[in-house]
């Protein structure tokens, strides 16, 4: 007997034996041959994770396939027949083809991280399409510049074309050519930005839908625009979660669980820690790694204060960095992989409520993948995740909130983020009921003793 294993449930045992798959119980029952086959071999038995199923491979055919049965053997096997996709080959004309071949065959599986990329693809020549970080309206068969996004004037990695030094664009101007030529809708403005990116590029504006007294400003078009919406769309939190909440509750953002995370997490915490709460925001997080340092830093609480000699001597804490109030994060089915498991670890170590909807669902990292031969890759996720008490956990499920919120497209077209809005006021809520226990004084100063009179 070999390749013996427990089911998940702890009640039967699949082996391989002469051959054939066998799961036999644990402690009384019957004992089942589930291949129950001759003249072919039977191995590598699997439990599924819920232990309703044997996975294992046969070579009843002449070649090794994977077959999947049902534990107590009362239906029929099903083969996996990876063959189907075999079948396919001599349609794949391209590398593309191929991958998209390979992406379903993969999906037999049904785990997140099972990426296909690259190969060997045809050259193309590259022309990045160039983009102003704003937008626009047709207004009088002109573009009108409606909104400019800027790089909040401290950010050095973001670069707003039109809101560089000696641009003089303003909001409400109309773009009436590029580079020379001229732009009137319904035309593609794209069309005409095609290959300016990082490239100086001349734009024709005018306060009004007409060539006469129109100027002209050099500007760079950037290649992405991402940056600058997403650092607009984290102020426009940041500011209405200080509105709502009176100047009482820090905003902060997170990516990512990887380094642009960590920076963000950083410098969005520490610096609002005049703060008595925090909206954790991890909405769209794109994963990267565990992220077990941002929770012990927001589960973290001060053992007590050291005075201050300055000022009005309003005490330290001791640690001295933290919000030591109510924590809320918002989470959505965008946010996964790192993603899933911080708010995992949000309510595991009950740090606060997670408002929002459910996480993506995927947990399984990826490790040690070699490429094919022609540079492509087709990921073999490694490491599930699994708690405490020796269960599955997040992969194929995600991390739910306690207070389901959707965002309706018609409350986010109307300017409401009615996720964000909540997780305000389930803070202040929890900021009432329990306010923060913090000294803003020291005591009195101490009396070590008293010196005896002289006789």
């Amino acid at each position: 007997m070999t390749n013996l294993a427990l089911s998940p449930t702890g009640k039967r045992i699949v082996v391989e034996a002469r051959g054939e798959v066998f799961t036999i119980p644990a402690e009384k029952g019957d004992v089942r041959n589930l291949s129950n086959s001759s003249g072919s071999a039977e191995r590598d038995p699997a439990w599924s994770p819920d232990g309703k199923y044997v996975s294992y491979f046969s070579d009843k055919s002449g070649e090794y396939k994977l077959v999947i049965e049902a534990q107590d053997g009362l239906t029929p096997p099903r083969e996996i027949a990876l063959d189907q996709y075999g079948q396919l080959l001599p349609y794949v004309n391209h590398r593309a083809d191929l991958n998209y071949l390979l992406d379903n065959m993969g999906a037999e599986i049904a785990i997140g991280h099972s990426y296909v990329r690259g190969g060997d693809m045809p050259e193309v020549p590259n022309s990045p399409g160039g983009l102003l970080g704003a937008d626009f309206a047709i207004e009088n068969e002109r573009f009108r510049i409606t909104r400019i996004y800027d790089n909040e004037s401290w950010n050095p990695d973001l670069r707003a074309p039109l809101s560089a030094p000696g641009v003089t664009v303003s909001v409400g101007d109309y773009l009436l050519a590029i580079n020379g030529i001229e732009l009137k809708a319904p035309d593609n403005i794209y069309r005409l930005l095609d290959g300016t990116a990082n490239r100086q590029t001349a734009l024709t504006v005018n306060s009004n839908p007409a060539m006469d007294g129109s100027r002209q400003v050099t500007v760079v078009p950037v290649a992405n625009e991402q940056g600058l919406r997403t650092r607009a769309w984290v102020e426009a939190n940041r500011r209405m979660v200080d509105k709502l909440s009176n100047g009482q509750l820090a905003y902060v953002y997170l990516p990512n669980t990887g380094p642009p995370g960590y920076t963000s997490f950083n410098r969005y915490y520490f610096s609002q820690q005049d703060k008595t709460g925090a909206i954790i925001d991890e909405r769209y997080n794109g994963g990267g790694s565990a992220a077990d340092y941002m929770i012990d830093v927001l589960q973290r609480d001060f053992d007590g204060y050291f005075n201050n000699v300055a000022g009005d001597r309003y005490p330290f804490t001791s640690p001295s960095a933290g919000i030591w109030g109510p924590k809320v994060m918002i989470v959505n089915e965008m946010a996964g992989s790192g993603g899933d498991l911080m708010p995992w670890m949000f309510k595991y170590g009950k740090i606060g409520l997670l408002v929002g909807k459910r996480t993506w669902g995927g947990l399984v990292h990826t490790a040690d993948t070699p490429p094919f031969i022609d540079g492509g890759s087709m990921i073999a996720p490694r490491g599930g995740f699994f708690t405490r008490d020796n269960k599955w956990a997040v992969e194929n499920e995600g991390t739910a909130p306690d207070i389901d919120v959707e965002n309706w497209p018609k409350d986010v077209i109307a300017g409401h983020d009615p996720q964000l809005e909540r997780a305000v006021a389930e803070a202040m809520r929890m900021l009432k009921e329990h306010p923060v226990d913090r000294a803003t004084k020291e005591p009195p100063p101490p009396t070590w003793g008293k010196r005896r009179a002289q006789p």
